[in-house]
């Protein structure tokens, strides 16, 4: 029996794949326990446009990170913190900062997470950080650091 995967199935097929699968099997346990649906002309029509509408949401997702990267660009994020000598912080940095400061005066909500900083910031001056807006598009963030 040919069945739509409907979630994985451990070794059998991932979710919106099509199979061939005995027909014991599917009956029993996989129709029973909504993990796949019989593959009739209907379900299979549906499921191309699932995978249509897929795609164009991911297609507006990837244009909206190209727009923020190009926003991004041109920003300058500033920060404060104490500083000693050399200009050497007491304390870092962090992600979590970079991430507010954005939010705080630009109103963009950026995940800490996306800022790839190797290490926390523990210097004054301009730091360019990276910036993993999607999958397939990474951008850049000025920083300056300083003294309060």
């Amino acid at each position: 029996m040919k069945v739509i995967f409907l979630k994985d199935v451990k070794g059998k097929g991932k979710k919106g794949d099509v199979k061939n699968v005995s027909d014991g099997y599917a009956r029993n346990y996989l129709l029973k326990n909504n993990l796949a649906e019989e593959a009739t002309h209907g379900n299979m029509k549906a499921l191309e446009a699932k995978k249509r509408k897929d795609e164009q949401l991911e297609q507006e997702e990837k244009e909206e990170a190209m727009d923020l990267k190009d926003k991004l660009a041109d920003l300058t994020v500033e920060l404060s913190a104490k500083s000693g000598e050399n200009g050497r912080l007491f304390g870092s940095i962090t992600s979590k900062q970079i991430s507010e400061a954005l939010k705080k005066d630009y109103g963009y909500k950026i995940d800490k997470r996306k800022i790839e900083l190797d290490q926390p910031i523990r210097a004054l001056g301009y730091t360019t950080v990276p910036v993993k807006l999607h999958p397939e598009v990474s951008g850049s963030i000025k920083v300056h650091v300083a003294e309060k």
